[in-house]
């Protein structure tokens, strides 16, 4: 697939198609990159993930595929293809994959 997503605009694409895992690593594709914020699709492979972190805005996170143990304020959590999550801003979070998942992450900067 086309890695320049610019030429997708406009154009229906399927988003768990568009991302591939990758053996022990964790993709990510931008899909949109603005001021105003990003979505980014991301497949990680088993036993991978995001340590703990805090970001300054809120961010959509939405499993396409497989299952993610997601963190918030040291409380874990499953969450399962199909399902979205919406991880507050300023708070820790973390991201580990139990076993292969893709998400679809929305950020959108604002006032808070």
């Amino acid at each position: 697939m086309n890695n320049n997503t610019a030429a997708f605009k406009g154009i229906p694409f399927n988003l768990e198609k568009h991302v591939n895992y990758a053996d022990g690593s964790v993709v990510s594709k931008t899909l949109l990159k603005k001021e105003i914020g990003n979505i980014t699709l991301f497949a990680f492979d088993k036993g991978q993930g995001l340590s703990e972190h805090t970001a300054p805005f809120d961010a959509v996170v939405y499993i396409l595929d497989g299952e993610a143990e997601i963190t918030i304020g040291g409380q874990p959590q499953n969450v399962s293809a199909g399902e979205m999550l919406i991880m507050p801003a300023n708070i820790a979070h973390a991201l580990q994959a139990k076993e292969p998942f893709k998400m679809l992450l929305v950020m959108i900067r604002g006032e808070q």
